[in-house]
């Protein structure tokens, strides 16, 4: 009920894939499938307004780029929106956006947080917050999926673990829907600057409070932790912070959307979770793969390189396409076809080396636990109106979704 203009190779030549109205609305498929083929290494020209940047899409040349921290650094920021717009001025203190040294003891600091045994009382408590948001669409019948069930999931996780008070959190989640793309299609960059802004104010105003608290949550770990023999200040507490809480909310929320319409949308693969001739850890899997929430990763060239054969040049902006690379056929078997029992599964969703995604375990566990639960409460799905896309040129996925579930 989704209708998206199929673009060829042929009009790759006036594609600007930095424009989010490109992502949103149209399929892309065939013109990765064309790149990966002929020119896996492509140069995406300058605009009027913003710098050319290289877009790298085969899986092999994507995970070789993820791996290599010191030649394609990520400290000039790791999204076109910043990298284009001249840099991010976090660098250093966010750990996405940190390498070397400071970034592996940041991250040593973080995932003490992000143990499985750590995560044991979120992830109850996701499953608690599944069952009881999917017995209430089920008593009213119909429902938006992305706003009335997908939406209270990994946001009420993340905010568990960095002790985000309840009476706060529909304000954050507004301001995280807003802060990397738009439900509109006319959403500018200045409302996701102000969501931004926002959510670092929040954040700063929160750490500030948190310190000497006695409390047991992220912020407090961050507060008392030292990386390289220093503390860390406020600002990199708010900082670090505002990165969880857009990582852990947005990408897990739009995978568990993304399930929704795959499901309804493959009928042979609902039936197959249903009789459990899929597992759900392999299902989790595909998921991933099959909606690429978070659709590249940008670096910068820190000396003159290659990539495939290309010449790169210091300085220059290098984007690698988890989109692309997720559906390569060199690495998987009929990529065009969701299996939720694909197995070996090397999807690049979580990206690749040392900044493989920190809250990995926990988006398993939140995605894994909508399966079980539409799987076991959930009869069956229909799609009663059309979905509607969110508006970026990072995230990939709706923003709506209304379905009836039986």
């Amino acid at each position: 009920m989704t209708t998206r203009r199929t673009i060829g190779p042929e009009e790759l030549d006036t594609l600007n894939l930095a424009d989010p109205r490109l992502h949103a609305e149209n399929e892309l498929s065939a013109v990765w499938r064309h790149l990966r083929e002929h020119e896996p290494v492509h140069w995406n020209p300058a605009t009027e307004t913003a710098p050319g940047f290289w877009v790298v899409t085969r899986h092999t040349d994507v995970t070789s780029v993820y791996r290599d921290n010191t030649t394609f650094t990520s400290e000039g920021g790791n999204v076109l929106e910043t990298l284009l717009a001249g840099g991010d001025s976090a660098a250093g203190r966010m750990l996405a956006i940190t390498d070397g040294g400071r970034h592996r003891e940041l991250r040593r600091v973080l995932m003490s947080a992000f143990t499985p045994g750590a995560l044991q009382p979120v992830v109850a408590s996701v499953r608690r917050t599944v069952d009881r948001l999917l017995r209430e669409a089920l008593d009213t019948g119909n429902c938006d999926f992305a706003a009335d069930v997908a939406a209270g999931i990994p946001l009420g996780a993340i905010c568990d673990l960095l002790g985000v008070p309840e009476s706060d959190r529909a304000h954050v989640l507004s301001l995280t829907s807003s802060a990397l793309g738009s439900h509109d299609a006319d959403g500018t960059a200045a409302d996701a600057w102000i969501a931004k802004s926002e959510i670092l104010l929040y954040f700063a105003n929160l750490a500030r409070d948190r310190r000497d608290s006695g409390h047991a949550d992220v912020i407090a770990l961050l507060a008392g932790s030292k990386v390289n023999g220093l503390p860390l200040d406020d600002d990199e507490i708010m900082l670090n912070c505002y990165s969880l809480i857009l990582g852990g909310d947005e990408t897990a929320r739009l995978s568990m959307v993304g399930a929704a319409l795959a499901l309804v949308e493959h009928p042979d693969q609902w039936r197959a979770l249903k009789r459990g001739d899929a597992g759900v850890d392999t299902a989790v899997e595909e998921i991933l793969r099959w909606t690429t929430p978070a659709l590249h990763s940008g670096r910068t060239a820190t000396t003159d390189t290659e990539i495939a054969g290309r010449p790169i040049r210091s300085g220059d902006i290098v984007t690698v396409w988890n989109a692309s690379a997720n559906h390569d056929e060199q690495v998987f078997d009929d990529p065009g076809r969701l299996r939720l029992d694909r197995t070996p599964n090397k999807h690049c969703t979580f990206a690749y080396g040392p900044h493989f995604c920190l809250g990995a375990y926990l988006a398993r566990a939140e995605i894994g636990a909508v399966l079980e639960g539409l799987r076991d409460l959930v009869e069956d799905m229909e799609q009663t109106g059309p979905s509607k896309p969110v508006y970026s040129n990072f995230l990939s996925g709706l923003g709506s979704l209304p379905l009836a579930l039986k």
